[in-house]
């Protein structure tokens, strides 16, 4: 059989970043514009196309002539299971030993992404975080990974869901599942308990406040629920008080206050002292972190713990 060569004369990129005729609104998302990127390739022969990868252009731009099979093969490598495997051996360079993902309803997505991580960081941990993405019969276990903790496979509504996904989980496999949105208020882990629904609670003060951690925090160790320590997408500034939190306490089985690692700039003067994977805390009065806020630098906004 001839082998078809691509032989490309000129490949480019440019943003493309196009706003929404209305919002596109999830349970856990809300987008008004989509970012992408435009790429056109025009080959030597006269032939030409797009797409929306720039990271395909690049590999098309530096390896001008090449066999098709040979250039699928190059733009399969940099799909998104590739671009996680990146991430991957930057966090295990930096001493990260247990990684987070999200996880979506495309299972087989999700095991292509686990195993490009595994690849390049083969003694790794994972949490998997469904973000309320699964159906109770869609929560069994299918990666062929074995996670240490699988964070809310349903609904938060989804009593009798997050039950079964849990007897599933834990009974069959052994893997610990934890409540995050189902558990919002005092009265959600009294449900979560009485019908032994998770053995881990996910604790976010944005989500609980403090006071409201407080209770939940009590709760769940009266009743011999594991804690996890969470956070949204925000500043040292927060994590910081969420990191003394869980130093004062020093009973969170799981640690997950890396937000601000994901932030392009770190507005945050002073707080806590990050060096790869672990956090050090100094200031035993506050959490020490300010703000320069219009040229006007704002300290000691809290102390202690107080609401």
């Amino acid at each position: 059989m001839e082998t078809l060569v691509v032989e490309v004369r000129r490949a480019e990129s440019r943003a493309l970043d196009v706003p929404l005729a209305a919002p596109f609104t999830i349970a856990t998302l809300r987008l008004e514009r989509m970012g992408n990127e435009a790429v056109r390739v025009e080959l030597r022969n006269g032939c030409g196309g797009g797409g929306t990868r720039r990271e395909a252009c690049e590999v098309l731009r530096r390896n001008p002539a090449m066999a098709l099979g040979r250039a699928l093969g190059e733009i399969a490598a940099i799909l998104p299971g590739h671009e996680f495997a990146s991430l991957a051996l930057k966090y295990r360079k930096q001493g990260f030993q247990t990684l987070k993902l999200k996880v979506s309803k495309d299972v087989k997505a999700d095991i292509k992404v686990l195993q490009a991580i595994r690849a390049v960081h083969p003694t790794c941990s994972f949490i998997l975080d469904a973000n309320e993405g699964y159906k109770s019969s869609e929560a069994i276990l299918r990666w062929g990974v074995t996670p240490i903790l699988f964070e809310q496979p349903v609904h938060r509504d989804d009593w009798e869901g997050l039950g079964h996904g849990s007897q599933i989980a834990m009974g069959k496999y052994g893997i610990s599942v934890a409540a995050d949105e189902s558990c919002q208020s005092l009265d959600d882990i009294k449900t979560i308990v009485k019908g032994n629904l998770a053995n881990v609670i996910n604790i976010e003060l944005a989500k609980l406040g403090v006071v409201g951690a407080l209770d939940i925090i009590e709760f769940a160790r009266e009743h011999g629920l594991d804690l996890m320590i969470g956070g949204t997408v925000e500043m040292r500034l927060a994590m910081g008080f969420a990191g003394h939190l869980a130093a004062v306490f020093g009973c969170f089985k799981f640690i997950d206050l890396d937000t601000p690692l994901l932030l392009a700039e770190d507005p945050v003067f002073g707080g806590y002292k990050v060096s790869g994977a672990n956090y050090r805390f100094s200031n035993a009065r506050s959490h020490g972190g300010f703000l320069h806020w219009d040229n006007i630098v704002c300290e000691r906004p809290y102390e202690g713990l107080g609401n």
